[in-house]
């Protein structure tokens, strides 16, 4: 699995995340191609420490010209979600590829999708994903066309899923 390492480290230091996005269509059984890997997180200043800790010791440095460390203020975040339209704070790797999505403003409440999510074990990992239920509340709070596909594709696996 690409982000193995990363999950790996997350669980290592007891990061309070869950996988949204792309990946969570993937372990939900949806064929999907997607680059990044999405997680929503805690976004309290020890957890949001213990993330930004175990990206730098992987190798991931921001995307965006800013300090990781620029994640820990909330009232920066808040004028990124409002001035930038920004909903993610992006990690890429400094040696491949490689790009980690920090969800920084979500259309549900992290609370209820943590609450709500599965354990999946993958290559040997126990990885916190969020519910099929809560992904279709994601992205039908999104407005892009790939999230209506895959609202979809998420409802047929749903019915399987019984």
């Amino acid at each position: 699995m690409f982000y193995e390492e990363v999950f790996r480290g997350l669980n290592e230091k007891r990061v309070d995340y869950i996988v949204v996005g792309g990946v969570a269509l993937v372990l939900h059984g949806v064929v999907r191609l997607t680059a990044d890997l999405d997680i929503a997180v805690g976004l309290e200043t020890r957890n949001l420490k213990k993330l930004i800790s175990i990206m730098a010791k992987l190798g991931y440095k921001p995307a965006a010209p800013v300090k990781a460390e620029d994640l820990l203020d909330g009232a920066l975040r808040e004028k990124w979600i409002r001035e930038k339209n920004m909903l993610a704070f992006g990690f890429r790797h400094l040696k491949g590829p490689g790009l980690v999505d920090v969800m920084i403003s979500t259309p549900v409440k992290y609370s209820e999708l943590k609450k709500n999510a599965v354990m999946v074990k993958a290559g040997g990992i126990k990885i916190p994903v969020v519910s099929i239920t809560g992904l279709i509340k994601m992205k039908k709070g999104s407005g892009r066309p790939q999230d209506a596909l895959d609202v979809e594709a998420l409802r047929e696996a749903k019915r399987h899923e019984k």
